[in-house]
């Protein structure tokens, strides 16, 4: 019981920060952040990986799997919507008669 407080604990602080660094950074930095970011937040899988691995080693944490595969795609899905993303600003750099891939 002390374990899970303590991860709602750091999960609630976590929130609350990311919460207030968002909220001052200006509307003209947003996407080049994410965008240098995008290869650091590559590192949420590998957590996310290495706590599951943990949790279906663990005996009768059916839970932890879940949650586990559910940080898996959340944080896939926000590393390829970032790259999507960035694709699509640095596409907005290119000329108009430049489309070639």
């Amino acid at each position: 019981m002390g374990e899970i407080m303590l991860l709602i604990f750091v999960f609630v602080i976590a929130g609350f920060l990311g919460v207030e660094l968002i909220s001052k950074v200006p509307s003209q930095l947003h996407t080049p952040l994410m965008s240098g970011t995008n290869a650091i937040s590559g590192i949420t899988i590998v957590g996310a990986m290495s706590a599951t691995a943990v949790a279906v080693l663990a005996p009768s944490s059916t839970i932890g799997i879940i949650f586990g595969v559910v940080a898996i795609v959340l944080a896939t899905i926000n590393v390829v919507g970032g790259y999507l993303v960035t694709d699509r600003m640095l596409g907005m750099f290119k000329k108009k008669g430049d489309n070639k891939k």
